[in-house]
């Protein structure tokens, strides 16, 4: 097992600035690609992980703490984000996503720091059955890492037909 808590936070806090490090000021050709129909453009990505901000990660942690198996967590909506509609800009959805993660990345070391919080302890996923919360949280970091990834690979793909012969060369778009 390769878990590090605070290894995890580490990515856990350095998402938000990433996401406004590669995705503000870009133009809409950017920001709006995808790679087809039930697919998702970069704007979509944030909105899905400020969803998870406010209804997965941390409600789930504290599931596990307060009720461990006694109660199955909800269900998340992975598509909630698609049916919300929102006159914000880009700029604005980062800084609600870094707001909420600096909030939420501050009740995960509350909750971990109360010697009655074990990353032992489980829950019930509705999907999966029994979870840990090392689980949990280890998931909550590669969630993180898969957007970062999806949004580099749906923009390189936006450019696959044209880097001709080079495209043999550029792994994100031989996978």
């Amino acid at each position: 097992m390769n878990f590090e808590l605070n290894e995890g936070i580490e990515v856990l806090e350095r998402t938000p600035k990433t996401l406004e490090c590669f995705l503000a000021g870009l133009s809409k050709g950017w920001l709006e690609c995808d790679e087809g129909d039930g697919t998702w453009n970069a704007i979509q990505v944030v909105e899905h992980l400020i969803e998870g901000e406010k209804h997965n990660w941390i409600p789930r942690l504290k599931m596990i703490f307060q009720e461990g198996e006694s109660t199955v967590f909800p269900v998340f909506d992975r598509f909630s984000h698609l049916e919300e509609g929102t006159s914000k800009s880009l700029e604005e959805k980062i800084l609600e996503f870094a707001s909420l993660r600096a909030a939420n990345v501050n009740e995960l070391k509350e909750l971990v720091a109360n010697p009655q919080h074990s990353l032992d302890a489980t829950g019930m996923h509705p999907a999966f059955g029994k979870v840990s919360a090392r689980e949990l949280i280890s998931t909550w970091v590669v969630h993180d890492l898969t957007h970062l990834s999806q949004i580099v690979r749906v923009f390189s793909n936006r450019y696959m037909e044209d880097v001709g012969h080079w495209k043999e060369y550029l792994g994100v778009l031989n996978s």
